[in-house]
């Protein structure tokens, strides 16, 4: 980012801190949780510090240390995180309309920290403005990364420091489902969201016996697919209202 900001950027950047704030009640004690979960499953505290740095994926870290401690091979690994981050390539391409303009450098980091909350908060936040600028969009969007990021780096290592010392009936594993739901609930506003979310739901449940959380995968595929269907099937049915319409216009 450019460092002779305009006092609007300056203030859309505060303004992404302030809105993505609410998020840290979720960030902290599920970043302490992976710290302790991650000493507990034989990491030292640079691997642990190490992983959160480099993926900065909570849904895939606690994957990827759930398969090593069951002893699944390193492909499997890497595929199951690979598939439960799939979402993030979703994410970039529902951006690339809002900060598709910006430099090469700012678009790598902007891709290398995002996160869910960012994502959720930066698209609503940018689709009710659309004449925002984009250095102001870019400046909102590494505002809500802050306020995220930093405790997440922070937490982690505090809780890989602690490890045995937070009892396990403090553990806020509760806590992960309800942030999505508050994140993607108010998104599911057209018919190809509400099937894809269906289909994710009842295919989870339904291949939940698979070795190594393959029901995850098979689940998130087949709601894609099943999505990005009753997206084509509205189409053809509004271009065959239309060529059927257009005669008498």
């Amino acid at each position: 980012m450019s460092e002779n900001r305009s006092p609007a950027s300056r203030a859309a950047f505060w303004r992404g801190f302030r809105d993505c704030s609410p998020f840290v009640v979720i960030v902290i004690p599920f970043s302490t949780l992976f710290g302790v979960a991650a000493r507990d499953a034989g990491l030292d505290l640079f691997q642990v510090v190490a992983m959160s740095a480099i993926v900065i994926a909570g849904a895939a870290q606690f994957t990827a240390l759930s398969l090593l401690q069951d002893g699944a091979p390193v492909f499997v690994v890497l595929l199951a995180s690979l598939a439960v981050n799939m979402r993030m390539a979703m994410y970039s391409a529902a951006l690339v309309p809002h900060l598709g303009k910006a430099s090469l450098r700012l678009r790598m980091l902007m891709a290398y920290v995002m996160v869910d909350q960012t994502y959720a908060v930066s698209v609503q936040t940018y689709e009710a403005e659309p004449q925002m600028p984009l250095d102001e969009k870019v400046s909102y969007y590494f505002g809500c990364i802050i306020v995220v990021c930093i405790p997440w780096y922070l937490c982690t290592f505090l809780g890989a420091l602690l490890g045995q010392a937070i009892p396990v009936s403090l553990s806020p594993d509760f806590a992960v489902p309800i942030c999505f739901i508050a994140l993607f609930a108010p998104m599911l506003h057209s018919l190809p969201h509400l099937v894809a979310a269906g289909v994710s739901v009842l295919a989870a449940v339904l291949f939940s016996g698979l070795p190594w959380n393959f029901g995850l995968i098979v689940a998130a595929l087949l709601a894609m697919l099943a999505g990005a269907q009753v997206e084509f099937w509205q189409i053809r049915r509004r271009t065959r209202t239309q060529t059927v319409v257009a005669p008498l216009d």
